[in-house]
């Protein structure tokens, strides 16, 4: 088993450096892009909620807090990929796209009594687009234009965390991050008749900065069998020293003379991480019954990004407000396990269920982007042989919908696949 997690680890760290974006969502051309989901497979199973969940048995990076909970004695591992099919729809006109990625590894431990600590690489945002959009130039109909729009890239963060239960029933935990990536955004002009100059232009951005997740979890005992956990989270928002830059190419073609002109003139523009805060509930029954409520508020109205425009009548790459709404989400979740500990391998399965609603974070063209509603069901599969009877298999499958007036609606059909190692590492033998 252990040959087998450091394959897996070797794995991982050939699939990272080759990680596709994960979308294929012309929505990811605004702001960071793509918002991606930050939770394991367990939590998958019930569309992401996890706040108030403490697990000893799972790696949940939503709340760190929940370290503290972690089962000693053992190392915990999970890697998770997806697989999705994605409807594009606008008026009468429909397209399928198909996307994999590599979705995350993170691990925890007990490091002594309450005290726990995670590490892991999680995503944050995916860029990933390519379409193209043509029409007439004048309303004579003799020449066309066609606008090819390509982008790609995202965020990702390497994190390390740590919580703690000083008092009984009262975690707190942090995850430090490292936040890195880029993107590559382009719109390119093209124009069916040889006397029009065309006009490209370029955008691009690198981040390398920190991030802190703070958490706090607090569970009182209602009953001998029922408990309930309040979960608290935030993330404070700071500038991320970016280094965001525009390139405009004109090309006459008669002349054959190209211009490039680079914004802004010097250095690049900083990009911004919104605060953002949550709270959840969650409400366990004889440790068969988990019900989860997740609450999350992402403070995008407050951050500024470069756009490019007019000032003063002469073009510009400079920072805007305005450009994005707070981004409000609500999640309810549960997961029935019959028998965790049982010799019936079917009352040992853990059933998951899920529902959310979100709200757009993107305006576009001075109107609100796509809201998105979601649900997912899955099952957490044990893993059982002769060595082993504490892995899981986490399979859930999804439905994710956003759309907004005016724009293309998707439709995405997702299949999450998490594998969950859980050895006894730290045992002493006694051989007899």
């Amino acid at each position: 088993m252990r040959k087998l997690f450091f394959a897996v680890l070797a794995w991982v760290g050939a699939t990272t450096a080759f990680a596709q974006s994960g979308t294929n969502s012309p929505y990811s051309q605004f702001g960071l892009g793509t918002l991606a989901e930050q939770s394991t497979g367990f939590n998958r199973g019930m569309n992401g909620v996890g706040i108030g969940f403490r697990e000893h048995n799972q790696v949940n990076p939503l709340n760190p807090a929940s370290y503290s909970s972690i089962d000693s004695l053992t190392l915990i591992f999970d890697v998770g990929l997806s697989g999705q099919i994605t409807n594009f729809k606008e008026g009468s006109k429909k397209v399928n796209a198909k996307n994999a990625d590599f979705e995350y590894a993170v691990a925890g431990l007990r490091l002594a009594r309450h005290f726990g600590m995670s590490f892991g690489i999680l995503p944050f945002t995916n860029v990933g687009y390519s379409y193209v959009s043509s029409g007439y130039v004048n309303d004579m109909k003799t020449a066309t234009y066609t606008n090819t729009y390509n982008g790609s890239g995202g965020f990702h963060e390497i994190f390390l965390g740590l919580g703690w239960e000083p008092i009984r029933g009262l975690s707190v935990g942090v995850n430090g991050s490292y936040l890195w990536g880029n993107y590559t955004k382009s719109l390119v002009n093209n124009y069916s008749e040889a006397y029009a100059s065309t006009l490209s232009k370029y955008y691009t951005a690198e981040i390398r900065n920190y991030k802190l997740d703070f958490g706090i979890q607090y569970t009182a005992k209602l009953s001998k069998k029922d408990n309930l956990t309040l979960g608290l989270t935030y993330t404070p928002g700071h500038k991320m020293g970016a280094d965001a830059k525009c390139q405009v190419i004109m090309n006459n073609v008669q002349t054959s003379v190209t211009d490039t002109t680079n914004y802004p003139k010097s250095g690049g523009l900083d990009l911004e991480l919104p605060t953002m805060i949550g709270a959840g509930l969650a409400f366990t029954h004889a440790n068969k019954w988990k019900l989860g409520l997740d609450y999350t508020l992402q403070q995008w109205s407050k951050t500024n990004y470069p756009e490019y425009t007019e000032v003063n009548g002469a073009p510009a790459y400079v920072l805007h407000s305005n450009l994005f709404k707070d981004r409000h989400k609500v999640t309810l979740g549960t997961d029935y396990c019959p028998e965790e500990y049982g010799r019936h391998f079917l009352g040992r399965v853990h059933y998951r269920a899920g529902v959310s609603y979100a709200t757009p974070y993107l305006k576009i063209n001075g109107n609100d982007g796509p809201k998105e509603i979601s649900a997912t069901v899955g099952f957490g599969i044990p893993i059982i042989n002769s060595w082993n009877n504490r892995s899981t298999l986490n399979i859930s499958a999804g439905w994710v919908r956003q759309e907004a007036k005016g724009l293309i609606t998707e439709n995405t059909f997702r299949i999450n696949i998490g594998l969950t190692f859980n050895e006894r590492w730290f045992a002493k033998w006694k051989v007899e």
